[in-house]
């Protein structure tokens, strides 16, 4: 799909023209425990052991450099209060001596400059600093002069090596000597005509059928809501993100914190529900209902789509993870009226509990992007549910952080939780 899920390990693909134009560099990233920081704040401090560090956060990069992963991105956060961009220990001792990485290590965006607090308060003892911790390459967006005169000085008066130098050089030229860019330094523009083709487009539909994950399904297990049927003869689609393909890929999609609204070329999920019902099936969109209105329509069932706002990195921390309104509004309003099924379009669980009772069936459908017909192809039974959940849906957030094999473990749904149905021919 054309949007991303926030995990532990990010992938970010550099598009480069290479030897075999089909290529293309590969970034792991945000090395390491990023994903393990302190209340989930974007470049918070991450608490753990040795031991927790190279058992829960480290495995992705075993397997990514074994794979051939050419470059790693070090995260902004901290381990145990070191700056990841400062530690030399995690960057050139394990990860280029131990695991003998042979890519190079890139800084995030003015990673080097938030070793400091504030950021570039002293930016030559952070130029030091990240250079000799092992990092080859960095991402610098506004002054790259300021930290080549700073270099410069820090090599000229020997508080650098030319062996480091030499490291990260080296590094550095192997990779692109192996993607031939010395040979091919230019883009080749006639591999811009695949991007958004069709067939990409239907993979990307598949990805969002096959990672939907069906958390309720009938108020009772003997009377299943799912697969809904296409023949009802008037049904409702209501929510703030049921008609937006801004809210449907979130962040990081045309704009850094994405937008709301018609942002990009893409299928919502109520264009999707419309062109899988019945030629006869009534469909009526109403954002934010009130019950006197559902009760007054005779509606077969409703389809509410409900989530976050797109955003990315700390514009997305929260420290209560609910529902903004008038999502709870929307759901209690139309749930309690008839029957429905909520579509989450959120990029991490949220809180859902209070309201789980008054709903029929509920989905995770993550952040569907501009495939929203993927979400529809599942619904209606043309595909079963198959998903299953990557992470622990925790009842409130008092309970975090919560993990399987934790001493308590009480989830609202548990890791690897997911309801299945089958496809249902001739719907």
């Amino acid at each position: 799909m054309y949007t991303q899920v926030k995990s532990l390990i990010w992938v970010f693909l550099f598009f480069c023209v290479c030897l075999f134009r089909h290529k293309v560099i590969v970034s792991a990233k945000h090395y390491v425990g990023d994903g393990g920081t302190t209340h989930g704040i974007n470049e918070n401090n991450t608490v753990a052991s040795m031991h927790e560090l190279l058992s829960i956060h480290m495995p992705a990069y075993y397997d990514s450099i074994i794979k051939g992963v050419s470059t790693i991105m070090v995260s902004y956060s901290s381990f145990n209060g070191k700056k990841m961009h400062a530690n030399r220990d995690l960057i050139t001792g394990f990860l280029k001596k131990t695991q003998r990485f042979r890519g190079f290590v890139i800084s995030d965006w003015q990673g080097i400059d938030r070793i400091t607090s504030p950021p570039h308060a002293n930016y030559t003892y952070s130029i030091l600093a990240a250079v000799n911790a092992g990092i080859d390459m960095v991402m610098i967006p506004y002054n790259y002069t300021e930290f080549i005169d700073g270099l410069t000085f820090l090599v000229k008066n020997n508080f650098v090596s030319m062996t480091r130098i030499n490291d990260a050089v080296r590094r550095i030229l192997r990779v692109k000597f192996t993607m031939g860019l010395f040979e091919n330094p230019l883009a080749d523009y006639s591999m811009a005509k695949y991007l958004g083709i069709q067939e990409h487009r239907e993979l990307a539909r598949e990805a969002v059928r096959k990672s939907l994950v069906l958390l309720k399904n009938g108020k009772s297990a003997d009377k299943p809501l799912l697969p809904l049927s296409k023949t009802a003869p008037k049904i409702l689609v209501a929510g703030t993100h049921a008609d937006d393909i801004g809210n449907q890929c979130g962040g990081w999609t045309i704009e850094w914190q994405g937008k709301s609204g018609n942002t990009t070329a893409g299928t919502t999920i109520l264009t999707a529900v419309r062109n899988t019902v019945d030629p006869k099936t009534e469909v009526v969109f109403s954002q934010n209902p009130d019950s006197g209105y559902v009760k007054q329509n005779n509606f077969s069932y409703a389809i509410v789509v409900v989530g976050e706002l797109p955003y990315s990195e700390t514009m997305g921390d929260s420290l209560n993870l609910t529902l903004a309104e008038p999502s709870p509004t929307i759901i209690k309003n139309v749930c309690g009226t008839v029957k429905c099924v909520v579509v989450l379009v959120t990029g991490r669980p949220v809180v859902v509990q209070p309201l789980v009772d008054q709903i029929d069936a509920l989905v995770a459908a993550w952040l569907p992007g501009s495939e929203g017909q993927g979400v529809a192809d599942v619904l209606f039974g043309d595909y079963g549910f198959s998903g299953k959940l990557p992470h622990t849906w925790f009842k409130t957030v008092d309970q975090l952080p919560m993990n399987v094999g934790d001493r308590v473990y009480d989830p609202l749904y548990p890791f690897g939780y997911g309801l299945t149905t089958n496809p249902v021919k001739g719907n």
